[in-house]
């Protein structure tokens, strides 16, 4: 009989089981993938326009969103109120802007109160190293307050600034809002 006509059975077969290729076939997508990253540019972004963590002591401001807290029109929470804002002071203190933003319900007890550094602000959003607090609103006894990095942004072209973290405290959405 001939040898190229044996019978598959018989033959010497050096067979790697399918898992084998899968896990070439998965490294090789990997490293494709890593050389075409590698490969790739980012276009740098005006300064002030991302956030940086390269160099702590450079704090990148955006002009025009600087310009925007230093004019600010004053701050509201909706539980207390968007008819009578609350103030924001600024002040700038060896190149760092801080704020400091108080609201109270009038004729109650509800308060918010913000207050920090700004560590970077860009053309439509700030980010605040400090504290948020609401106390008594929209409930008798409700008291919230932590000290974190804080993202406020613009979006759809408003005419303020408005606070990220929507359900930070105990799951009631908070829109804190600081106007320009």
């Amino acid at each position: 009989m001939n040898e190229n006509r044996l019978p598959l059975i018989g033959r010497n077969w050096n067979f790697r089981p399918l898992w084998a290729y899968y896990l070439a076939m998965n490294r090789f997508l990997l490293c494709l993938s890593a050389l075409t990253l590698a490969g790739c540019t980012t276009a740098q972004m005006p300064q002030g326009d991302a956030p940086t963590a390269a160099n702590p002591d450079v704090i990148p401001y955006n002009q025009v969103g600087l310009e925007r807290l230093l004019n600010n029109q004053g701050i509201t929470l909706q539980w207390i109120g968007w008819d009578q804002r609350g103030q924001v002071r600024t002040h700038m203190d060896n190149g760092a802007l801080y704020i400091t933003g108080t609201q109270s319900e009038s004729g109650g007890p509800g308060e918010l109160f913000v207050q920090g550094k700004v560590i970077e602000i860009g053309s439509n959003y700030f980010i605040l190293d400090g504290t948020i607090s609401i106390s008594d609103t929209p409930d008798r006894g409700r008291a919230c307050e932590q000290n974190k990095f804080w993202h406020f942004a613009i979006t759809q072209n408003r005419a303020y600034y408005r606070l990220r973290e929507f359900e930070w405290c105990d799951g009631l959405t908070d829109y804190v809002d600081i106007y320009f």
